[in-house]
């Protein structure tokens, strides 16, 4: 198996990857089921974090503050935003689902203490990328023009045959406005959700490249490098990525060997 793939677990925590587990820097992620009435407590020390209500309805307290009942999509392929809770360094937090949900808990480090905050689907920025077999659905959760110390936040639906995250792109390289160096994961889940994706991470060396099955669930670890995925004929695909680096700001670099195809 790939050391750049993280298998779902069964219990309720599906995923988890932690700096030291990824072996870089920057980016955590875990994804949580809770079943009605169950909560999770963290505290978040030194990172913010970015709780995602990917489905269900939750109440999260973020030290002082509480926010009763948040969420509604009952599946990730519903054409609707999340809710989201922005929550900064040093602070308790306990999530409890006030109906069966899985949460997304994205986080990076931080050095200022902001006031928390619920980002509500309504302020989130949603467009469309690509055309044709490129085509794919975008949701800015925490773009880089909300408030953060590092965090960047965002979610993609791929439909059926389709390509995202493509032409190919990277980064990974501290060179903006050209490029900026960015860790990411990306979190899928597949509908139905029997099927699988194709997610390749390459550098133009070579010195990575490594081509993944991808199931419900699973997360893709990019610490560097090119990383398309493709959806099989009769699969829809859905993707949390979260991206945190040494700059808050996501400018990237398309393969050049694939970059014609911007002119189609």
């Amino acid at each position: 198996m790939s050391p750049l793939l993280v298998k779902a677990g069964q219990g309720q925590t599906i995923v988890e990857v932690t700096p030291q587990s990824a072996g870089w820097t920057h980016v955590g992620f875990a994804a949580h089921r809770l079943a009605a009435g169950e909560h999770i407590s963290l505290e978040t020390g030194s990172r913010e974090l970015c709780i995602v209500v990917l489905t269900g309805t939750v109440t999260v307290q973020a030290g002082e503050q509480t926010w009763d009942a948040i969420g509604k999509r009952a599946s990730v392929f519903d054409d609707v935003s999340p809710y989201a809770v922005y929550v900064p360094l040093d602070t308790t937090v306990r999530i409890t689902a006030v109906r069966d949900a899985e949460v997304g808990l994205c986080s990076a480090p931080a050095t200022t203490k902001r006031p928390a905050r619920l980002i509500e689907p309504a302020s989130m920025t949603r467009s469309v990328r690509g055309q044709g077999a490129n085509t794919r659905y975008v949701c800015d959760i925490l773009p880089q023009t909300a408030e953060a110390d590092g965090l960047l936040v965002v979610e993609v639906v791929t439909p059926s045959g389709h390509s995202s995250s493509y032409p190919p792109h990277k980064h990974d390289s501290d060179n903006i406005p050209l490029e900026s160096s960015l860790e990411e994961t990306y979190y899928h889940r597949l509908n139905p959700e029997q099927g699988f994706a194709f997610q390749r991470v390459y550098t133009d060396d070579r010195s990575i490249d490594e081509a993944m099955a991808v199931e419900n669930h699973d997360v893709v670890m990019v610490p560097r490098g090119y990383h398309p995925v493709t959806m099989p004929y009769g699969y829809d695909g859905y993707y949390l990525n979260v991206m945190a680096g040494p700059k808050r700001t996501w400018y990237f670099k398309n393969d050049p060997a694939h970059e014609w195809l911007m002119t189609k």
